[in-house]
């Protein structure tokens, strides 16, 4: 495939929206990955592309060459997510395979000034019903270090799967780590991701609305 049904995308829900990943975000990116360079680390590649710690733009504009490029091969939908229109993280599906598999992987990351809000889950819940339905892929992996509980309850709370631990799959923080996959395929959200999980925090919300006994 040559291009990505449905790519470029801008998705939305409420305050969060997802929208291609663009040269001119470098300012936001570069800083807000300085900034939460000791929340990332344990978690992210040993990537030279991206780095947590240099200030110069070449990793950025390489990483953005890069991603555009598997973009236009169908390969990746690289996504800024943003709350309130300010940049708060990333989003990418990648690692794309076509033919009899039609998968890919999912990563993410937030700010962790915005963590906690439901960005993320509403942002992948958003992205896998996109990857579903207009881009017509059949089953997404989210790998995950073990320690990663944030990340692992992104997954969980949107029904992904655990499907066992890939043993040293990724050099992270200076060594080989294990990673838990996580799947889920379009047969479990016959009916949209993002549906359930606005059933979920409806609920949520009028769990915390209702008042204490006595």
């Amino acid at each position: 495939m040559d291009r990505l049904r449905g790519w470029p995308a801008i998705l939305a829900e409420g305050p969060i929206e997802l929208r291609p990943l663009r040269m001119r975000d470098v300012r936001d990116w570069r800083e807000t990955r300085l900034r939460n360079a000791d929340w990332l680390r344990p978690w992210e590649p040993s990537n030279p592309e991206t780095p947590l710690f240099r200030t110069g733009l070449g990793p950025y504009v390489s990483m953005v060459g890069t991603l555009r490029r598997e973009a236009r091969q169908g390969l990746a939908l690289p996504w800024v997510v943003t709350y309130e229109g300010k940049f708060a993280g990333q989003l990418t599906v990648g690692a794309v395979v076509w033919g009899s598999a039609r998968s890919a992987q999912v990563g993410y990351w937030i700010d962790g000034a915005l963590a906690g809000r439901g960005i993320i889950p509403t942002a992948l819940a958003m992205a896998v019903d996109h990857c579903f339905f207009t881009t017509g892929l059949h089953r997404l992996e989210a790998n995950i270090r073990p320690e990663n509980h944030a990340s692992r309850r992104v997954v969980e709370k949107l029904g992904f799967r655990e499907e066992g631990v890939r043993k040293r799959q990724l050099h992270i923080d200076g060594a080989w780590r294990d990673h838990i996959c996580y799947a889920l395929t379009v047969e479990d959200a016959p009916r949209g991701l993002l549906v359930q999980w606005r059933r979920t925090m409806e609920a949520s919300n009028a769990r915390r609305s209702e008042p204490s006994p006595g």
